[in-house]
């Protein structure tokens, strides 16, 4: 299969386009209900102060959606669901009655469910939350597995950080809880294995062979129990009273041999235990050699809730093997796809918004190469390179771009702005996401310039999007008193429907000239179906608004041509 990224509503993608049991492993990082909005921070660009947009809302409302919800899992619409889960779906109503908290754990059962459907026989599920809803979320698992042949087998503990902040009124908060399930017996799980930290490294294995360059310690192999003397080499040596050598006479001389014994006196020898032999400490449930992501990580991405990319790799590798599929359905700024790819699993994502999907692009195309994501030509060889990646769900006709913008769901509000503003920057911009009095911006991006001392600078680009039709030439004119006030270089007008009469309106306002001579038209009107046949921003020099992701691995084109 290819790689797939979806930009929509988890439960109707998972329901309509993933199939039964096609799954190896499933991790998700869904929202907490931690009643919070995050934000998407932004590159820091000149004087400016730091962007940020809104990235998604965690704060959860009973409404129509919920309790078409709760009558579906009580009905047990298409037998999805056991009568475990609407019995307790049942109880927990009387008790939390029509909360936010309810119409979040409605949410999530809708979606376990069908993340079990989708799950192999062989499967594995990991769920990343934290202690607001974790116990509630146990039971839902509990009655969605358990009940038919799966297993609880771990409550992990992540402990993000060894030095807590006081709080006045509790203990501090430290930790993440990930649930564990497998959907049968026979489910793959490999053993993981903590390396020794370099303080203890430095301490025990402080010897180095001169030969090898290989560290090692000496360690005896006496163990209590009296036993008879053993030959090495020329000599036969009596073990300690009350104590007998572990090895047999067969494997003290391999060791002699072969140098892996020395006496640190003539009657004590003592082995050799070589660092790279060791396979580590057995990890268990408490996981506190992650760090979370922080302010300095080269990995950081701005996203508000990234999780680090070695807490994937252990998940990943635990639970699956090469060429497996791994699905994300709260995909966010793409870790888990991104680990799955540089670990040689397939994949699918899936993130209900587009600032997410716009994000997750650029950082696979940072990490695995600029063709990842898009289709590539050869012109001298006349072949075509495929994107490694199949994007689904973003408008691809007009009919889909106007049902975007004719959206109602206020949880996505902006979503056709945002679609329109990151599409045609080719991500280069970021989102004003006020739903009012937002100054006449939708998107602002920036490239860079020279002032007249031959200074760097940043010129602001500014983008507006309109999706109501008949605009009149009033929005070119408020576009330019925009780009006047906020000392702007250049605007862009969006526009879901053509109009011709806007396009006459922007010719009077003249070029842009940059310092390199190049002059650029002072308002542009786009329209949607220009964008949806590919046209792009076109401006020199646009500066990144996002951090860029490490490169992973070559570039496939290298390879390949």
């Amino acid at each position: 299969m290819k790689n797939q990224l979806y930009y929509g509503d988890n439960l109707e993608i998972l329901r309509n386009f993933v199939a039964d049991e096609s799954v190896d492993l499933c991790y998700i990082d869904p929202p907490f209900n931690s009643k919070r909005n995050y934000n998407q921070i932004y590159n820091n660009i000149g004087s400016e102060d730091k962007a940020q947009t809104q990235a998604f809302v965690d704060t959860w409302l009973w409404g129509e959606a919920a309790n078409m919800a709760f009558q579906e899992i009580v009905k047990n619409k298409d037998q999805v669901y056991t009568p475990e889960v609407c019995a307790l779906v049942l109880g927990l109503r009387q008790v939390l009655k029509e909360s936010g908290l309810m119409a979040y754990l409605l949410a999530m059962t809708q979606r376990i469910a069908e993340i079990h459907r989708v799950l192999k026989p062989t499967g594995s599920f990991y769920l990343h939350c934290d202690p607001t809803a974790s116990h509630y979320l146990k039971l839902l698992c509990d009655a969605l597995f358990c009940t038919r042949g799966g297993d609880f087998k771990n409550e992990i503990v992540w402990e993000k950080t060894r030095v807590p902040k006081a709080q006045s009124l509790h203990f501090a908060k430290q930790q993440d809880v990930i649930l564990f399930y497998s959907k049968s017996d026979s489910y793959l799980f490999k053993l993981q294995y903590k390396q020794p930290n370099p303080e203890y490294i430095k301490k025990y294995f402080s010897q180095t062979e001169s030969e090898t360059g290989r560290k090692y310690q000496l360690v005896s192999f006496l163990q209590d129990g009296q036993g008879q003397a053993k030959r090495f080499g020329d000599r036969v040596i009596e073990p300690p009273r009350g104590k007998h050598w572990i090895w047999t006479q067969e494997r003290i001389d391999e060791a002699m041999e072969k140098g892996w014994l020395i006496f640190t006196n003539p009657d004590k020898p003592r082995l050799k235990k070589y660092l790279d032999e060791q396979i580590g400490k057995n990890i268990g449930s408490i996981w506190n050699d992650i760090p979370p992501i922080n302010s300095q990580a080269k990995e950081r991405l701005g996203y508000p809730t990234q999780k680090p990319e070695a807490l994937l790799e252990r998940i990943i590798e635990a639970s699956s093997n090469e060429n497996d599929v791994v699905l994300d359905c709260f995909c966010g700024c793409g870790t888990t796809i991104a680990v799955a790819e540089k670990m040689n699993r397939k994949w699918i994502g899936i993130d209900i918004t587009y600032q997410s999907i716009s994000l997750i692009l650029k950082r696979l195309e940072d990490s695995f190469g600029s063709n990842f994501t898009e289709d590539i030509r050869d012109q001298e060889k006349q072949i075509k390179i495929p994107a490694k990646v199949i994007l689904q769900g973003e408008p691809e006709d007009f009919e889909a771009a106007v049902a975007l913008a004719n959206r109602q769901d206020d949880r996505l509000r902006k979503e056709f702005e945002k679609w329109a503003v990151l599409k045609f920057s080719k991500n280069r911009a970021f989102i004003n996401d006020k739903k009012g009095g937002d100054g006449g911006i939708d998107g602002m991006a920036y490239m860079l310039d020279y002032d007249e001392n031959h200074k760097e600078i940043s010129r602001k680009v500014l983008f507006s999007v309109k999706s109501n039709k008949n605009l009149n030439p009033t929005v070119v004119r408020d576009l330019v008193g925009t780009l006047e006030r906020e000392k702007a270089a250049v605007g862009y007008l969006i526009s879901l429907y053509p109009v011709e009469n806007l396009v006459k309106e922007a010719t009077k306002y003249g070029f842009f000239e940059n310092s390199f001579g190049q002059s650029f038209p002072k308002i542009t009107i786009v329209s949607i179906q220009e964008l949806l046949d590919g046209l792009r921003m076109n401006l020199p020099l646009p500066l990144d608004i996002l951090k860029s992701a490490e490169l992973k691995k070559r570039d496939i084109t290298e390879s390949l041509f």
